[in-house]
Formats: C-alpha cells, sequence, structure tokens
C-alpha cells in the first residue's frame, strides 16, 4: 500500500499572523512522513499576497515567495490577488526566485503564449513510481486581466483542452482550484477523471472535504484558519483505494518559539521599504466612517478627477484613520490598505438618479462588509462631489438632474461587483476600471499635487 500525503493552504491573504506556526507545523510534519516512506506535496492555491499587509506591499509579493520557498511548496496556483491586484510587471517577476512550480492553464500573455513563469500542467512521480498529474485554474475575471496586459481564458475550457493529456500521463490527477466551490462541484460532476480538487477562492472550508462522484474536494477556508491534509491510499496496481480529508486548525497548531517577533518582523520590514515620503501635512486630515470629512472629499475628488467623470462617491468607511504631519506610503496603506480600483460608468439621468438613491440606503452606514477588495469594517455613509440634493431635487454640478441627459458617474469598483447596486441592470452596464491603480495610489496622486 502506497500512502501520499498532501497538505494544502488557499487564501491566507497575507495574514502572516498565522505563518510562523503554519510553516513550522508543514516543515514537521513533512520530515515526519518522510520518515515512514511516504511522499508530502505542499500546494498552495492562491491569494497567498495581499497588499494590505506592508511586507507584501514593501516586497512587491516576492518576501511572500520566500516564505514559500523556505517551507518547501511543490507548486502554487495564482487567486485574483496575484493576478489581478499587481501590475503586469509586478506579476511576471513576482516568481523569478521561486523554489517551486506555478501551475496555471488559463492565463496567457497576449499573443496567447504562456508566462515563462508559469505551465498549465505538472506530472509529479513518487518514489514508488506513482505519476501524480497537477493541474491549475484560476478565477476568471475576463473584463480585469486584459487591463492590465494578460489575457485570460475560459477555464473549463482549458480543462477540457489538457484533461485527455493528462489523464494519459498521469496515475492520479489533482487541480488546483482558485474558482470558488460553487465550479469546483460542478468540475467534481463532469470531469469523473480528476481525483482530488484543491480549492480556494469563495473562502470554503470542508472539515473532512465533500466527495462527489469518486472526487473528493478540499479547502482551507481563509486567513490561515485551518491548514489542509489529504492521505491518498494507493493498490499496489495505482488504483486508489482511500481518499481522507481533514482540517487543522491554527489554534490546534504547536506554538513556534519568537512567535510574536517574528509577526512583528513582517511589519517592520515591510514598513521600513514604505518610508517613502508623500507629503507633509501642518494640520490633521481627520477620518470618520459616519461623518464627511476633509480627507473623505479630497479622496472622492480625488477619484472624481482621476476617472474625468461628471461626478462621483465613495464610502467613508474607506479610510480607516486619519493623516498629518509627515505622511509615508505606509500611512497610505495604513488608512486605505483595499485593493478597490476607479471605475467609471456612462448613465442616463434617470439610471444614475436612481443609483443615488440606492446609496441613500439609511441601513447602508453600518452594514458591516467583507469581501469585494474591502479591508475595513463599516461601509459608511456615502460621500459625493458633484452631486447635491435639495429636498427631492439632485443636481449635478450645480445643475438640476435631466434624466435624458448622458452622465458618467466614478465610484469604487467594489460596487460593481457586489448586490449593492442593482437599479436599471446596473450591473450590466459597460464599465471602465481603472488598472493597476488603487484608491491609495489617486490619494497620494491628489495629496502631492496640493503640495
Amino acid at each position: 500500500m502506497e500512502i501520499i500525503q498532501i497538505y494544502h493552504t488557499n487564501d491566507i491573504h497575507s495574514h502572516l499572523e498565522h505563518w510562523p506556526r503554519i510553516e513550522q507545523y508543514l516543515l514537521v510534519q513533512k520530515e515526519l512522513h518522510q520518515q515512514r516512506g511516504e511522499d508530502v506535496f505542499l500546494f498552495d492555491i492562491g491569494d497567498f499576497i495581499d497588499r494590505w499587509h506592508p511586507f507584501s506591499e514593501g516586497t512587491k509579493g516576492k518576501g511572500n515567495i520566500q516564505l514559500l520557498n523556505s517551507c518547501g511548496y511543490d507548486a502554487v496556483t495564482i487567486g485574483n490577488n496575484e493576478g489581478i491586484n499587481m501590475p503586469f510587471e509586478d506579476l511576471d517577476h513576482l516568481y523569478d526566485d521561486a523554489g517551486f512550480d506555478v501551475i496555471l492553464a488559463n492565463l496567457y500573455k497576449k499573443g496567447n503564449t504562456l508566462p515563462e513563469w508559469a505551465q498549465p500542467y505538472k506530472i509529479y512521480q513518487t518514489k514508488e513510481g506513482t505519476r501524480i498529474g497537477v493541474i491549475g485554474l484560476t478565477a476568471p475575471f475576463t473584463h480585469l486581466y486584459p487591463l492590465l496586459g494578460w489575457e485570460l481564458t475560459d477555464p473549463i475550457a482549458e480543462l477540457k483542452n489538457w484533461i485527455r493529456k493528462l489523464k494519459e500521463k498521469s496515475d492520479v490527477i489533482i487541480l488546483l482550484s482558485h474558482l470558488g466551490l460553487n465550479a469546483d462541484e460542478q468540475i467534481a460532476e463532469n470531469f469523473p477523471e480528476i481525483d482530488v480538487i484543491l480549492g480556494g477562492h469563495t473562502h470554503h472550508f470542508l472539515q473532512e472535504g465533500k466527495l462527489i462522484g469518486e472526487t473528493l474536494i478540499a479547502a482551507a477556508g481563509k486567513h490561515g484558519n485551518f491548514v489542509g491534509n489529504v492521505t491518498l491510499s494507493l493498490q499496489s496496481n495505482r488504483e486508489i483505494e482511500s481518499k481522507q480529508a481533514i482540517l487543522f486548525p491554527f489554534e490546534s497548531l504547536p506554538e513556534v518559539k519568537n512567535e510574536q517577533g517574528r509577526i512583528d518582523d513582517y511589519f517592520s520590514t515591510g514598513k521600513e521599504l514604505l518610508k517613502e515620503n508623500i507629503t507633509f501635512l501642518k494640520e490633521p486630515l481627520e477620518a470618520h466612517p459616519f461623518k464627511e470629512t476633509r480627507l473623505t472629499r479630497l479622496l472622492c475628488q480625488a477619484l472624481r478627477e482621476w476617472c474625468e467623470a461628471d461626478c462621483a462617491f465613495i464610502n467613508a468607511g474607506l479610510l480607516l484613520g486619519p493623516l498629518f504631519g509627515q505622511v509615508t506610503a505606509n500611512d497610505l496603506l495604513a488608512i486605505c490598505p483595499h485593493p478597490i480600483n476607479p471605475c467609471k460608468v456612462e448613465l442616463t439621468g434617470r439610471e444614475l438618479q436612481d443609483v443615488l438613491e440606492q446609496t441613500k440606503d439609511p441601513t447602508w452606514p453600518e452594514r458591516k462588509l467583507m469581501g469585494l477588495g474591502f479591508r475595513g469594517k463599516v461601509i459608511g455613509i456615502m460621500v459625493y462631489e458633484g452631486v447635491s440634493f435639495e429636498e427631492d431635487t439632485t443636481y449635478i454640478n450645480g445643475e438640476k438632474l435631466e434624466f435624458d441627459k448622458k452622465y458618467s458617474l466614478a465610484l469604487p469598483d467594489m460596487f460593481t461587483f457586489g448586490y449593492f447596486l442593482t437599479a436599471n441592470d446596473f450591473q450590466s452596464k459597460p464599465k471602465h476600471y481603472f488598472l493597476p491603480e488603487f484608491l491609495r495610489d489617486l490619494l497620494k496622486w491628489k495629496l502631492q499635487m496640493n503640495d
């Protein structure tokens, strides 16, 4: 009986406060299994990097790659945080020093050429000669990748394209899927050739996996709250006899010597790299989620001007603290850590009126939000630029809104991905996303402009 051990992580999102313990655990487990003669594989399923953390921002993600190297990962696939939250050059050189494989079948450079740093699949071989075919797929944000210079193809089409070759070359097939649980379940139903799907993206966790047909789906939640383990038992003819999945909670992992010191070092290293001076403020700029302040107005103005729009709005909860005195790049990251991009949409006056009415929803300000790029706590009140309200009348730049007139609205892109704005089929309207700039880049631009 051949035993193959697979450990997997996903959606850690630079929550490096969990990393020292995870790293120690994986290294110890790897050595224990190898002493027993078992093959061990380590895979990460994407969104390991998140630019809210100064270590990730300051090193352009390369510091995270060194963490994976030190742990001895065999392969990773990318998530949307690596894919669309990094400028083209940064992603194209992110894995220059990687000691592991990047497996990704649905990302191409322009001209339909594969990136030099990635391969659609890889065949690994155990000591017993079992061939393990691994393929990777990432979430299809097809409208955003081209804005950064990448071409993203349909993941299911790529899977259909490669699965026969994988079957011919492999005894066991594993999919690294940053597609989400729904997609993984559909793949398990439609591609029974796949033995194990290691998932991510939707932050789901499956304590003992989920079996659909003969395909085992495993996933480890988010932020390093769990480490996943899949154990495969193979007969002498390389047929899989059993598959078992389990999650180990972070709290159950052994503590690390000087754990807090290492966690603090990640922050201090990043802050040192982000000490670039942006501006000096003689008077503080305050932030408050439930009040309009000079700082929130400044960001909203920057958004409108950058997008060259007629009007704009932001939610005050985007700014997590004040600025005063010497302002550094780290200060901007601390108060605006979100990987949120500017967006502009063209609307008729009637459509704009309906959107603006939705933004006045009294339940929004105190609503807690997770995901969509938002790294704050509550949405906060709406702050407008070029928009004013008098009783039942809306004014755009001082003139009464006309229903039949065309207007351009600038807004944080998170409102175009979620369930907030539903009036007049807003989500399906053509939109212009500005990448790779984040909102903090616009704030930096505006602050330096006002020097």
